[in-house]
């Protein structure tokens, strides 16, 4: 059995930090008057959102489910224990990256159940299109992780960063650990874009 990585998400209890990697995507928070926030998460498909309500709840944040114009919503209500999180990821009033963010295996593995598929045999974390002054940080932070990656805008709109490269790939799947359901295997990064059988 291969050792775990230190950083590898299978490496460490989840912890109310990982909500960093939600930031990372589309993911949104809002502060009510510095005292309290709420987080929510667009999501395409109901598997995600799924899985997204559980990944909180292991991290003592109750989220609820809602459908959408443009898909689903996982949203939290406001509470205070989001008001630092709010802070350090706002800026003027916008979302912005905070400097030196270092992304360990349990952040990523939540951007990528939140916002991650494969995109022409590379794998795709898609980025927030509100927040564009994040995109070139958060490469940066991934670039640390040891996923050097590239900006990207798929057919589809949108922009994200693409990760591509057998090695940089089965180090993306050894920090982000299993897929959590059957639902997620397809979409789930792996060593390649051709996800063998188990």
């Amino acid at each position: 059995m291969a050792q775990l990585s230190f950083y590898s998400a299978e490496a460490n209890p989840p912890a109310r930090g990982d909500l960093v990697g939600l930031l990372c995507g589309p993911s949104q928070l809002v502060s009510f008057g510095g005292v309290t926030a709420r987080l929510s998460v667009p999501v395409p498909e109901t598997w995600r959102g799924r899985e997204l309500k559980k990944a909180l709840a292991e991290r003592g944040v109750d989220a609820t489910l809602y459908a959408c114009e443009d898909g689903l919503l996982v949203r939290t209500a406001f509470r205070r224990d989001l008001s630092g999180l709010a802070a350090v990821w706002t800026s003027a009033e916008a979302k912005a990256c905070p400097a030196g963010l270092v992304l360990a295996g349990a952040a990523l593995r939540l951007w990528v159940l939140a916002a991650g598929f494969w995109i022409d045999g590379s794998y795709f974390l898609r980025l927030d299109p509100r927040a564009v002054d994040t995109h070139e940080p958060l490469n940066s932070a991934v670039a640390r992780c040891g996923l050097p990656s590239v900006v990207y805008a798929p057919e589809d709109g949108g922009l994200g960063l693409r990760i591509s490269g057998r090695r940089r790939l089965a180090r993306l799947a050894e920090l982000v650990g299993r897929p959590p359901s059957v639902a997620a295997e397809s979409h789930w990064p792996a060593v390649s874009g051709v996800r063998q059988p188990a």
